[in-house]
C-alpha cells in the first residue's frame, strides 16, 4: 500500500479494525422493541435537524456503500421517511451514461450535489472508482490509485464550502449475502432487486473486499471519516445508521443555531 498524502490527516474508520479485517465485523442483534423505540427517537431528532438545516447555507451530503443486499436501501428507507421530502434528494447510482463516460468520473457527481439548507443522500458514489471500477479492470490501475487522493480533496472542497459529509459503509458476512440473495429471487415482489450483475460481482467476493478495505483505510479522513457497520441483521443496522448520522451532524457547523 502506497504511502498516505501527508496533507490529509486520517483516521480509522469507526467499528473498523484494519488488522482484523471487514470478516471479523461484529453483527449485532437487537430487539423488536429496542427497534422501534430507538428508530422513532432517531428519526424525531433528524426532523429537528432538517429543520435548524433549512435556515443555514450548509447542506448535509450522506454516502452509503457495501456489498450488494447489504441493507443500503432499508437505511435510506429509515433516514428519510420522516424527513421533509421537499428538502432531500435520494441518488441510486448506476453505471455512467455515454455522456458521462466522456468526462471525469466526478463530473457527473458535482452535478447531483444538494443546494443550501438540504440533504442528499447517494446509495452508491464517486468510490465506485476504487471499488466495483478497479475490481471489474473498468479503469486502469494508474487511475484508481490516483482517485485516493481526488476523493479526498473533492470531499474537502465540499467541507470547506459548508458541506457536512457523512460516509456509511454496511457491511454482510458471504453467507448472509447468499441468504438475501435466494430470498429476493423467492419473492415476486423482490425480484427487481437480485439480478445477473450481483452474481458476477458475488464471484469476485474476496477481490470486493480486499478493494473495500484499503478505501476505508486510505478515506477515512478526520474531518469525514468511514462508519463501518457490521449489517448481517436489518434492525440494528437501520438504528446504527442513523446513530453515526446524529452523531455526525450534532458535531456540525450549525449545531448551535436555534430550532
Amino acid at each position: 500500500m502506497r504511502a498516505a498524502n501527508p496533507k490529509f490527516k486520517f483516521q480509522i474508520p469507526a467499528g473498523f479494525r484494519p488488522s482484523q479485517g471487514l470478516e471479523k465485523l461484529t453483527h449485532s442483534q437487537i430487539t423488536a422493541e429496542e427497534y422501534k423505540r430507538t428508530l422513532k427517537a432517531s428519526q424525531l431528532e433528524l426532523l429537528g435537524w432538517q429543520r435548524k438545516l433549512a435556515e443555514t447555507k450548509s447542506n448535509i451530503i450522506v454516502v452509503l456503500e457495501g456489498p450488494d443486499a447489504a441493507g443500503k436501501g432499508g437505511a435510506i428507507k429509515r433516514i428519510v421517511e420522516k424527513l421533509d421530502p421537499r428538502l432531500l434528494k435520494v441518488h441510486s447510482i448506476v453505471k455512467p451514461t455515454a455522456e458521462e463516460n466522456q468526462r471525469h468520473y466526478l463530473w457527473r457527481f458535482w452535478t447531483k450535489l444538494p443546494p443550501s439548507g438540504q440533504i442528499v443522500i447517494f446509495d452508491r458514489s464517486w468510490y465506485g472508482r476504487v471499488l466495483v471500477e478497479r475490481v471489474e479492470g473498468f479503469c486502469q490501475e494508474a487511475d484508481w490509485q490516483r482517485a485516493y487522493r481526488e476523493i479526498n480533496e473533492f470531499e474537502r472542497q465540499l467541507m470547506d464550502d459548508g458541506a457536512l459529509l457523512v460516509k456509511l459503509f454496511l457491511f454482510i458476512s458471504k453467507e448472509e449475502q447468499l441468504k438475501r440473495f435466494k430470498a429476493r429471487e423467492a419473492d415476486p415482489y423482490k425480484h427487481w432487486k437480485i439480478s445477473d450483475e450481483d452474481w458476477r460481482n458475488r464471484r469476485h467476493w474476496n477481490e470486493n473486499v480486499t478493494a473495500a478495505e484499503e478505501m476505508l483505510v486510505r478515506t477515512s479522513t478526520e474531518r469525514a471519516p468511514w462508519h463501518v457497520i457490521g449489517a448481517n441483521f436489518k434492525w440494528h443496522t437501520r438504528v446504527k445508521a442513523l446513530e453515526a448520522l446524529l452523531a455526525t451532524i450534532a458535531k456540525g457547523p450549525f449545531r448551535d443555531s436555534a430550532l
